[in-house]
């Protein structure tokens, strides 16, 4: 059984930090391109930042390049994202993604809220 385990949401202050963690079980880690996305209520859930397999290339939506960093350890099946200079337009519920040739496994989601 596939599972992501997403860690690390909270309440922060405007112009704050968090870690974000995806633990993944279940699945050959390196073969999978990892993704995070978030969705805030009232919203649709958008990409936020992905990262790929074997070459490590990264994608961020432009809200967030410059304040967020995602890595990767495939010994340690995690993906990690570093978000910086927090904006209360970045509070939402952050899911980790797994994807492989168009199939795609979500975890549950951990809560970010920045506050004002």
């Amino acid at each position: 059984e596939v599972q992501l385990q997403a860690s690390g949401g909270g309440l922060v202050q405007a112009g704050g930090s968090l870690r974000l963690s995806c633990a993944a079980s279940g699945l050959t880690f390196d073969d999978y391109a990892i993704g995070w996305f978030r969705q805030a209520p009232g919203k649709e859930r958008e990409a936020v930042s992905c990262i790929a397999t074997t070459d490590g290339s990264t994608y961020y939506a432009d809200s967030v390049k410059g304040r967020f960093t995602i890595s990767r350890d495939n010994a340690r099946k995690a993906v990690y994202l570093q978000m910086n200079n927090l904006k209360p337009e970045d509070t939402a519920v952050y899911y980790c993604n797994a994807e492989r040739n168009g199939n795609n496994y979500w975890g549950q989601g951990t809560l970010v809220t920045v506050s004002s």
